[in-house]
């Protein structure tokens, strides 16, 4: 089982129990739940009883992973690289959550790469793909730097985000196009797999 990704900067290991406190720290910033919940924080309560019980949901290669900034030690946010429940395990889906101190330092796109690499080399993807809001040009601009591509908009009702807003973007990146043209900045990785 996959634990842990090394790139430049950053460690990826799997959330555990013990992140609690950092999920709900990331998740009381209002700048970072702006295009999620409209800037609401999410309670303790429910991260504790729904939020982390579903990241743990998660086994085997694909799943959740702790941003941890390797010179500080410091949580910065979590990425994602799984396959919804019931849905194909060769098609994954790319997430990630940062910290505000994190942003516009290139880390999303550094762990983004980092997974994609992963998913086209080791776990067998035919196929990555990422949704954000369209009006969140942050989250679109990382994607695309990654190298994955627009591919649709499409509407959702969410109540908490303001109706003119409720548009969401879905980019992918197939694995023939990634191995044709590897994204710029493509890493080396050094994995570290434990037992």
């Amino acid at each position: 089982m996959l634990n842990h990704i090394e790139t430049e900067r950053l460690l990826l290991r799997r959330i555990t129990a013990d992140d609690v406190d950092h999920l709900v720290e990331l998740d009381s910033d209002p700048e970072v739940m702006r295009h999620l919940s409209g800037g609401v924080p999410t309670s303790r309560e429910k991260i504790v009883g729904e939020v982390l019980p579903r990241i743990l949901s998660y086994t085997g290669d694909q799943g959740f992973f702790a941003a941890i900034e390797k010179s500080t030690g410091d949580f910065l946010g979590w990425f994602l690289l799984r396959a919804k429940h019931g849905e194909p395990e060769d098609e994954p889906e790319l997430g990630y959550r940062l910290r505000k101190i994190a942003w516009g330092k290139g880390y999303a796109t550094e762990g983004s790469v980092a997974l994609i690499t992963k998913a086209f080399t080791e776990l067998g993807a035919r196929r990555v793909y990422a949704e954000t809001l369209a009006a969140n040009i942050g989250s679109r601009r990382v994607m695309e730097k990654a190298g994955l591509q627009y591919v649709r908009t499409f509407h959702i009702d969410q109540p908490e985000i303001p109706r003119s807003q409720q548009e969401v973007v879905e980019y992918e990146l197939l694995r023939d196009t990634w191995e044709a043209t590897p994204p710029a900045g493509a890493l080396r990785l050094r994995d570290a797999r434990r037992a």
